[in-house]
């Protein structure tokens, strides 16, 4: 039986990440693929799950709440990956196992706050700019440690680490800058609890697995 387009793609992005690992000298394993599942059908999800994937990103609330409800069945992680409204916080802090794009203690607040307490506390990273374009998200470098110190002390928030989007590169070197700059951020908090990079995409994964990336967000 030939194997499906999504089997193709899947098994692809898998041999790119481990030969990241292994031209790295990291282990086998020690990254993560997070699908990033936006405006893709419910049966998608399931055939991709079926294929052994668990962990799923994305980027509006709606569609994940009713993603988490629809596939309650399945054993899944629901990521929540793109930037974060004020008055959707109540839909992320209730579905979400994780959300990679906290940059506001304003936010971070709300998401304690409404975070149900038989969850248990919910995982974010605080999302970093490391670059220059106007549009990006993130706490700029400097303001880290604040906001880190901050959140640390909200109850129903874990901070696990950090996540950025950097500016498209080309070259290898550039490509791999940022995700150095955020590798080096992590281990200046002070914290044994940080151990999460969310770093790299399809463009660019292998420069992030070359410098620690542990979760990698592929969609394509």
């Amino acid at each position: 039986m030939m194997p499906t387009e999504l089997e193709l793609k899947i098994s692809e992005i898998d041999r790119r990440i481990r030969s990241a690992e292994h031209a790295a000298g990291r282990p086998k394993g020690s990254v993560s693929l997070l699908a990033v599942s936006k405006t893709k059908p419910f049966e998608l999800v399931r055939q991709a799950h079926k294929l052994g994937l668990s962990k799923f990103g994305e980027n509006y609330a709606q569609e994940l709440a009713e993603k988490a409800q629809v596939l309650a069945d399945l054993d899944l992680s629901w990521h929540f990956i793109g930037p974060i409204q004020s008055n959707k916080t109540a839909l992320i802090a209730e579905f979400s196992d994780w959300v990679h794009s906290l940059d506001r203690l304003k936010i971070a607040r709300r998401l304690s706050e409404q975070r149900p307490a038989e969850k248990g506390p919910l995982n974010v990273l605080i999302q970093v700019k490391t670059s220059q374009e106007e549009r990006k998200s993130g706490v700029a470098p400097e303001a880290l440690p604040d906001l880190v110190a901050a959140i640390s002390e909200l109850p129903n928030l874990a901070l696990r680490g950090l996540m950025t989007i950097p500016a498209a590169e080309t070259d290898m070197v550039a490509k791999r800058r940022p995700f150095q700059q955020l590798r080096e951020l992590l281990a200046t908090l002070p914290s044994n609890q940080l151990d999460t990079l969310s770093m790299g995409m399809s463009q660019d994964l292998e420069a992030a697995i070359s410098e620690g990336a542990t979760i990698v967000r592929v969609g394509t």
